[in-house]
């Protein structure tokens, strides 16, 4: 007798008792470890029906607060880009050259040297901008030094890429400084950076001169690069003024992390860069810049009309 097709291909499925394919095992679990992840779990959590108001405490975002809006300038900007009909087209992956110009000047204002748009690579956000150096940085039995506490953000990135993650103290009874000691301790011949936030999250310290510099140095020492997480750049309130990472690049090579998102109030706008602070050419001859292009040539861009310089009014 002649099976059907149809029926043989049922019976075939129904014999199936295992599936070849698997989540990710690095995912599984990755919002456990990430704010935003936390957070969505807290807010399916909370009952519908209850017209409480909810005080967010658990994510800067200050656009959540009314008192809080950016400058009419850039909303401006935003507005006649979209109008312009110029930016609906695709962007080049490392982002528009006059966007990319207008953060190489502004980063440039506070350091020895001038950076150029060759650069700055723009990125969807802080958070790709974490995700290009972590991802250009990976590779087997690397590990990477992250500062306890920190930004989780890091953890879960490092955790994707299969980079082992090390964590050094921030002293609280010497203002949340960095345990250089610690470093020392923990960097090894397969240490590719560390990670330093400022000014901090989530301690709100900022670094004076005297400390970036012996980190630097430290750094510089161990043969390793830093991560310069300054998102929250210039927002710095007591004696204590900002300074960027970036000037000591003479003595280690700087990766810097910036983004619009806290000082113009805007962090759904998903703008953020990578920077390069090399002025001796060591992370080019080392291809780490090679492999933040490689990176960004196969991963989304920001948003065109987000890019325009003119909302870059620094």
């Amino acid at each position: 007798m002649t099976v059907p097709v149809q029926n043989r291909t049922m019976n075939k499925t129904k014999a199936r008792t295992e599936w070849t394919f698997r989540g990710n095992g690095r995912l599984l679990g990755a919002s456990a470890i990430t704010v935003r992840g936390v957070l969505d779990r807290v807010m399916e959590n909370l009952n519908r029906d209850d017209r409480r108001a909810v005080v967010p405490l658990g994510q800067g975002d200050p656009s959540s607060f009314p008192c809080f809006r950016t400058a009419q300038v850039a909303e401006d900007a935003v507005v006649d880009a979209v109008r312009s009909a110029e930016f609906n087209c695709y962007a080049p992956t490392v982002g528009i050259l006059p966007a990319r110009r207008a953060i190489a000047d502004h980063l440039s204002r506070d350091l020895p040297y001038k950076l150029s748009p060759d650069d700055v690579y723009l990125t969807i956000g802080g958070t790709q901008a974490i995700e290009v150096i972590v991802t250009a940085l990976a590779r087997p039995g690397a590990n990477i030094l992250l500062p306890r506490p920190g930004y989780p953000c890091y953890v879960a990135r490092a955790a994707l890429c299969g980079l082992e993650v090390r964590y050094f103290d921030l002293l609280p009874n010497r203002g949340w400084e960095v345990d250089l000691e610690r470093v020392e301790d923990l960097a090894d011949a397969n240490t590719v950076a560390m990670v330093i936030i400022n000014p901090g999250n989530p301690c709100g310290t900022v670094f004076s001169y005297q400390h970036l510099k012996k980190i630097a140095e430290t750094a510089g020492k161990l043969g390793i690069m830093v991560i310069a997480d300054e998102v929250y750049d210039h927002l710095a309130f007591g004696d204590t003024p900002f300074v960027p990472m970036g000037v000591f690049a003479s003595i280690t090579p700087v990766l810097t992390v910036g983004s619009l998102s806290k000082r113009w109030i805007v962090p759904g706008w998903r703008l953020g860069w990578v920077a390069t602070n090399d002025p001796n050419g060591f992370l080019k001859d080392t291809g780490v810049v090679e492999s933040i292009v490689g990176f960004l040539n196969v991963s989304p861009d920001p948003t065109t009309f987000v890019q325009v310089y003119q909302l870059l009014p620094w």
